[in-house]
């Protein structure tokens, strides 16, 4: 019996359970509140882009989310746990923005869940009046130490195309070909596939998601980008952080607001309307992750408008508030940051480290000892070794506190990966310097009249802090398995493997793997 096959022979008994009955593929409910269910109507869209968030506690929140592109009636949830039908209806509140491009509105629903058991399966059915339900299932995270595993990767496109190539001027073809305008590749499915084969309790999306605001039509390439994704992000949580990329001109006054519109992600304070969603945490276990928003404090020009500085402060403000509180709580072991742009980088020809990250966020990533933070922005897979402190030079290069590569003590440093193999077209493991050295984003200078953009000032550094690299393969991302320990003030350990996505389906094979390791704080 098939996976799919024993998922369909679920999804009966908890409808049958929940008083709902299925017939002819028609949704028929036994009781008056979900009546409206039982006769499809042309007029109203699919439930589309099923996907899910964890809230603050992973243990006991969830948000399920869909989208279409017009208003729908009555959106809701039927939740339950496997043993126990759906027996529970949640009301999903609408949020829309307006595409500044194509002149449309898009909404999304979000159906927010508290009271949840931890470490529990839930099946869920999506549906708002005259569409069929759309199903999905997830694990609620463990409360206290209990062994997990994540996944990470960014900067992933889509594997479809989505316009017609326009030859150069002068250039006649009868019928011309469809092609990837926003960076993507075949590889885009293929990386969501191979997190899958692994099935982790959540995903963490180190930012440039779709690359909508490259494209001709954003909204098909946000449409394009869950199609092939909630496959997996309807079943586990994929939670993002936010790239330059994300950063989509007239989609708000800083660009962002498709994504704030996707997502509906933990609140954090001192945000406003403008920032809503943009930086945020939540704890799994004895893991506090922290999801920041890099384009506030980088000094790259790189999205479709320069936006460095709108926080005020703000961010910057929540996250020393947040680290300090996370590594002063004796429950939480582990401090995990998310965020897109990059600390390190030994790529050439590419986008290059950012001094704005090693000036704002490094300082605190020593003070308060994160353990581990996973980036995205250059596509290929490199590490550092544990870093804490700087030289006293123009780049401020991070400093290597130890140069093992197989078991290394956080408590330390903080280890940096860059995992930004999740799809693009344009991947950079074949500019690798050899041997590693650093171009860093120092400054940037005038606008240029004929882009509008400003051109980066560049310095090169030695790169003592280069621990592993990865030029043989474009594509990939890293699982964590978290091993809490059994002991109080014994040790508790992150195995990390990075797989190369080596072919269609999925389909895996291991680059490296290596342990993190530190006390617990019982």
């Amino acid at each position: 019996m098939t996976d799919a096959t024993v998922l369909d022979i679920n999804r009966r008994r908890l409808l049958a359970a929940a008083g709902i009955g299925l017939s002819g593929g028609v949704v028929l409910a036994a009781n008056a509140a979900e009546a409206s269910t039982a006769a499809p109507d042309a007029s109203a869209p699919p439930v589309a882009g099923l996907h899910l968030q964890f809230g603050a506690d992973a243990s006991s929140t969830a948000v399920v989310s869909w989208h279409a592109l017009q208003p729908v009636r009555r959106p809701r949830i039927l939740i339950g746990t496997m043993k126990g039908g759906l027996q529970h209806v949640v009301d999903a509140r609408e949020v829309h923005y307006i595409d500044a491009k194509a002149k449309r509105p898009v909404y999304a629903y979000h159906a927010k869940v508290d009271g949840l058991h931890a470490d529990t399966a839930y099946l869920y059915a999506a549906l708002h009046d005259g569409a069929a339900p759309d199903f999905g299932t997830f694990r609620t995270g463990p409360r206290g130490r209990a062994p997990f595993t994540f996944t990470s990767f960014g900067d992933q496109g889509t594997p479809t195309l989505g316009r017609r190539y326009v030859p150069p001027a002068g250039v006649t073809i009868a019928n011309p070909p469809f092609v990837n305008d926003n960076l993507g590749s075949p590889s885009a499915a293929d990386t969501t596939a191979g997190v899958e084969r692994l099935q982790p309790l959540f995903h963490l999306f180190n930012g440039d998601l779709s690359y909508a605001n490259l494209a001709q039509d954003r909204v098909r390439t946000w449409w394009d980008f869950w199609a092939n994704n909630s496959r997996s992000a309807r079943n586990r949580p994929w939670m993002p952080s936010p790239g330059n990329h994300e950063n989509e001109l007239g989609n708000g006054p800083i660009g962002y607001q498709a994504y704030q519109t996707y997502f509906s992600v933990p609140e954090a304070a001192g945000q406003t309307e403008l920032t809503r969603g943009l930086w945020y945490a939540f704890t799994v276990g004895s893991v506090r992750v922290v999801s920041l928003a890099n384009d506030d404090i980088v000094y790259q020009d790189s999205g479709n408008s320069y936006v460095r500085g709108y926080s005020n402060g703000a961010q910057k403000a929540w996250l020393e508030k947040e680290l300090a509180a996370s590594r002063a709580d004796t429950t939480i072991d582990w401090i995990v940051v998310c965020m897109h742009q990059v600390a390190i980088s030994t790529a050439d020809k590419s986008n290059g480290a950012d001094l704005g990250i090693r000036e704002e966020w490094s300082p605190l990533f020593d003070r308060y000892g994160v353990d581990l933070v996973v980036c995205g922005h250059e596509h290929h897979y490199e590490r550092s070794h544990p870093l804490r402190g700087h030289e006293a030079n123009a780049t401020l290069t991070p400093l290597p506190a130890a140069t093992a590569v197989d078991v290394i003590d956080t408590t330390l440093g903080t280890v940096h990966m860059v995992i930004g193999g999740g799809g693009t077209s344009a991947p950079s493991n074949g500019v690798l310097f050899d041997p590693p050295q650093c171009r860093v984003i120092t400054a940037v200078g005038a606008p240029d009249p004929a882009t509008g953009r400003r051109p980066p000032v560049y310095v090169h550094e030695h790169a003592p802090w280069s621990a592993v690299r990865n030029a043989a393969h474009a594509y990939g991302f890293a699982a964590f398995a978290v091993d809490p320990g059994s002991a109080p003030g014994g040790v508790t350990e992150i195995k990390v493997t990075y797989y190369d996505v080596v072919g269609v389906g999925g389909e895996l094979a291991e680059f490296e793997s290596f342990t993190l390791r530190r006390r617990r704080r019982d």
